[in-house]
């Protein structure tokens, strides 16, 4: 997936009120950005880091500018905009690049299940009679010292019952007779491999475990990414 628009390299000065971010352009201006993440960031907001934003060319955004992408350890890039990845499983589906949800003739978005929430993508055949239930969760988190070693990426970056929810939700379908699929969409060039972040959510780990023992099936691509575009290209191994 290209960037609609050339990216604006720039510096990040902090992030505040999850959805606000001050950085410093090349001119040396300083102006407000919208930052499209509500979660915590966890090591995804170093000082001084150059970060890059898009503009909407908008004049009537109160923000027209959006972080999208930032360097870290002057060497990996990653993608904060939680908008992305579900487009990039949906173009890596197209493309046929996640082998494993090859074969449907179908994909809707954001369909209704569950206890109130909607499945990122539903699969299915013509017929309808084969369906497969895809929650996309994006990974971010590189762990610094022996969590971080060899490219060791880490899922959820704050407790989160949210998730735990759409883990029972997904081993509910499966008991159903459907299929279901929880996709980390691996949004860091630095993560080689992905877990679960027991030493941030237990819960999370042990929800996971449990519906991995339900059927509920478990994959993770990664992204490269430029400042030009970002694309899943290739399968990294789920460590549980």
């Amino acid at each position: 997936m290209k960037f609609p628009n050339p990216l604006i390299e720039a510096k990040l000065i902090k992030r505040y009120k999850r959805f606000l971010t001050d950085v410093i352009l090349p001119d040396s201006s300083e102006i407000t950005v919208h930052c499209p993440n509500t979660g915590s960031m966890k090591r995804c907001m170093p000082e001084n880091a150059r970060i890059w934003i898009s503009d909407s060319q908008n004049e009537k955004r109160k923000y027209r500018h959006t972080w999208e992408l930032v360097e870290i350890d002057n060497q990996h890039l990653a993608c904060i905009n939680t908008g992305l990845p579900n487009k990039l499983v949906k173009e890596a589906i197209d493309n046929g690049v996640i082998e494993e949800l090859q074969g449907y003739q179908n994909i809707k978005a954001e369909v209704k299940y569950g206890e109130g929430s909607r499945i990122d993508w539903l699969l299915s055949n013509n017929e309808g009679e084969t369906l497969c239930y895809v929650e996309v969760k994006n990974a971010t988190l590189l762990e610094e010292g022996e969590l971080g070693e060899g490219g060791h990426g880490y899922f959820p970056d704050a407790v989160t019952e949210r998730g735990r929810k759409h883990l029972y939700e997904l081993a509910n379908m499966v008991k159903l007779g459907h299929r279901a699929v929880l996709c980390f969409c691996v949004s860091h060039t630095g993560i080689n491999k992905v877990s679960p972040a027991a030493h941030i959510d237990e819960k999370y780990t042990q929800a996971l475990k449990e519906v991995m023992a339900q059927g509920v099936e478990v994959i993770a691509y990664r992204a490269e990414i430029t400042p030009d575009e970002i694309e899943l290209t290739h399968k990294v191994p789920v460590i549980v």
